[in-house]
């Protein structure tokens, strides 16, 4: 992010000052109506799409005046005057774009290629700037007059809504990031990382001993998204940042998401709470493995057994029937096709299966209560107290106290429930160590802050939970999935109904020694089928 930002000016120096007479009598009127102007003379009304002449003659205009600098006549032949003048002022003043030249190439219809050749100039540094671009002409809807349809991509092809350009000294000096064997980390070779590493450098690249460099930047003034570089006048010196990124597990995290369409996947060190790897397969940039918030289907039940547990309500090798449906204050529970009934089930018997009805029948046994479950998830797992401070923006879990039907349903995982793969992955480090320790990117010590505390599992809850996760992933629905690795492994596998999605959300974590991991694949289906390889290729890597 930069520093020292001048609001953008409308109107001002760029005001169409120069030009023949008629040339500025025209842009005068034009100021005094809409769809970017008429010349305030009665004509026929045009209608159909701008001719070749016409798109030729308007486009011709429009960048005859941006390359003078003259925003508001530029402005002016754009169906969005105010708009387009702010953004195209911004040019100028802020970006400190001059000697601007544009070729536009041939037109297709009313769409007009072009390319952008200039200079940005700050503070004694100067550099060429070349890219390209393309507008559509269009008829004012009011005047009937042909326009420049305007979009800020329009003025940079990187431009969306609410975005501006700016050059000037970054707040932020560049970072080089670095994992925890001391090798370099890139968005080029692990390109998922790209939103984190710019987060990271957001946030730590003014601690991490470096000095800025003068870049020009689009700032996206609509939101917290840091700026996105697009020309660096004068190199900063980077400082140094330390990760706690495994390049081997996030080279297989990396390879494992892209099997699988809008997907995410994360690892941590149980016995320290550091991540390993984060990584996403999304056509949105967003870092769903860290912010994701969706329902996570039956991997939840590792939180629900620890609960049923913990208040006395069966153990590992107690009851916990599994009927073929279980009703809760008039909603119908069943389980998945073709699951066999089992009344005489263990709780350990029902958890390798995954059977829903068993968890749902066992909620409304004494002592639980409708808080019993979030108390659970906020006291022994840290979960849904918005605390976590992991380096970068994270969303920490939430299981909030229900009654009704949403009770049953969030001890399988749906209903109000909502988690992201990072918050799994701690689950399942929480459930094999009895310890809840709170997952982190870069270490507490570089900026004193406070990682959260939850009270954590007793040793005999956590011994029980690790156990059945070993059943699951030996002899239960993930065996499959973890099929050929070696070592203590443990798995839960689950699915999660999305409303409007033809297939469920496919949820899977397990751990394999000191590494847990979790994943979550959208309309991927039962969790073994999708998410299960993913999070099983991570585990290979041993972290």
């Amino acid at each position: 992010m930069g520093k020292g930002v001048k609001a953008a000016v409308i109107g001002g120096v760029f005001a169409a000052m120069v030009g023949g007479a008629g040339y500025g009598a025209y842009n005068i009127m034009s100021a005094l109506s809409g769809d970017g102007g008429t010349s305030g003379v009665a004509a026929e009304k045009k209608s159909g799409p701008p001719g070749k002449d016409e798109v030729k003659e308007t486009t011709a205009r429009f960048f005859a005046a941006w390359e003078k600098g003259e925003a508001s006549t530029a402005a002016s032949y754009t169906n969005n005057d105010t708009a387009a003048e702010q953004l195209l002022t911004a040019f100028g003043d802020d970006a400190h774009i001059t000697d601007v030249k544009i070729t536009p190439g041939a037109a297709s219809g009313t769409t007009v290629p072009y390319t952008v050749k200039a200079k940005v100039a700050y503070d004694g540094k100067s550099k060429p700037l070349s890219y390209s671009g393309k507008l559509k002409v269009v008829r004012g809807l009011t005047t009937g007059r042909p326009l420049v349809d305007w979009q800020p991509s329009v003025v940079h092809p990187e431009l969306k809504k609410d975005d501006t350009l700016v050059t000037e000294e970054s707040a932020s000096p560049p970072i080089e990031a670095v994992g925890r064997d001391g090798s370099v980390l890139t968005k080029e070779k692990y390109p998922s990382l790209g939103p984190v590493l710019d987060a990271l450098r957001d946030k730590y690249g003014d601690k991490a001993g470096g000095s800025p460099g003068i870049e020009l930047v689009v700032r996206h003034t609509g939101g917290s998204a840091p700026d996105t570089p697009l020309l660096t006048l004068a190199e900063g010196k980077p400082g140094k940042l330390t990760t706690t990124i495994s390049p081997s597990a996030q080279s297989a995290a990396e390879k494992a998401v892209k099997r699988f369409a809008q997907s995410s996947v994360v690892a941590v060190k149980p016995s320290t709470g550091e991540v390993l790897a984060v990584a996403n397969n999304r056509d949105d940039g967003f870092n769903a493995a860290f912010e994701g918030q969706a329902a996570p289907g039956s991997t939840m039940k590792i939180i629900t057994a620890a609960m049923l547990i913990d208040n006395g309500v069966t153990s590992m090798n107690g009851p916990a029937p599994c009927p073929a449906s279980a009703v809760w204050q008039g909603q119908k529970f069943e389980n998945l096709t073709g699951m066999d009934p089992d009344e005489s089930a263990t709780l350990a018997n029902s958890f390798m299966r995954s059977c829903n009805t068993a968890f749902i029948k066992l909620i409304d046994e004494k002592p639980l209560t409708d808080a019993s479950l979030a108390q659970e998830a906020e006291q022994r797992f840290g979960l849904g107290q918005d605390n976590w401070k992991t380096g970068i923006v994270s969303f920490d879990g939430s299981v909030p106290e229900v009654s009704g039907p949403d009770r049953a349903a969030g001890a399988i995982g749906q209903g109000q429930v909502q988690m992201s793969p990072l918050n799994m992955a701690s689950v399942t480090a929480t459930a094999i160590t009895g310890a809840f320790r709170q997952p982190y990117l870069v270490s507490p010590k570089l900026d004193d802050r406070q990682l959260a505390r939850a009270q954590g599992l007793k040793a005999s809850t956590a011994a029980q939970l690790k156990q059945m996760m070993r059943l699951t992933a030996t002899r239960g629905t993930a065996q499959e999935a973890m099929a050929g690795l070696g070592g203590d492994i443990g798995a839960k596998t689950g699915s999660a109904e999305v409303d409007g999605n033809a297939k469920s959300n496919s949820w899977f974590t397990g751990f394999r020694g000191d590494i847990a991991a979790a994943a979550m694949t959208e309309e991927g289906g039962h969790g073994g089928d999708a998410a299960g390889p993913i999070v099983a290729a991570v585990l290979r890597t041993g972290g």
